[in-house]
């Protein structure tokens, strides 16, 4: 598997709603940075997913004008717009940002995305 499946999977991932998947698709030491909250291990990004599939149920997650801003054999890093809808107390709500992911390959020849970066606008 490329990189450019390795984020097709991930956001497939993302679309259960289960981090088991999710987390095969990410690397041991990855760090995100979110709007709100910046997250160091697995344990963290596991409960910032958590609390937003439990805040907005139904989540729907889409990356958009994905662009490949530099590849080598053993690295790779997108930009792309995101959007998302889902339901918030019952209402259908969205929201859209950008997103910078960084994936790099593993010893065992695996892509795992090892930074996210996700922004909101103000």
């Amino acid at each position: 598997m490329n990189y450019e499946d390795t984020l097709k999977k991930y956001i497939e991932a993302t679309n259960t709603h289960d981090f088991n998947n999710v987390k095969k698709v990410l690397h041991d030491q990855a760090i995100y940075w979110f709007t709100d909250k910046t997250c160091t291990n697995s344990r963290e990004i596991q409960k910032y997913f958590e609390n937003a599939w439990e805040l907005i149920k139904e989540e729907v997650y889409t990356a958009n004008d994905i662009r490949w801003i530099s590849t080598d054999p053993n690295s790779a890093t997108c930009i792309y717009s995101y959007h998302y809808k889902g339901y918030h107390n019952g209402k259908l709500v969205s929201g859209n940002g950008r997103a910078t992911n960084i994936f790099i390959r593993t010893n065992y020849n695996e892509w795992k995305l090892i930074h996210e970066h996700l922004s909101s606008p103000s």
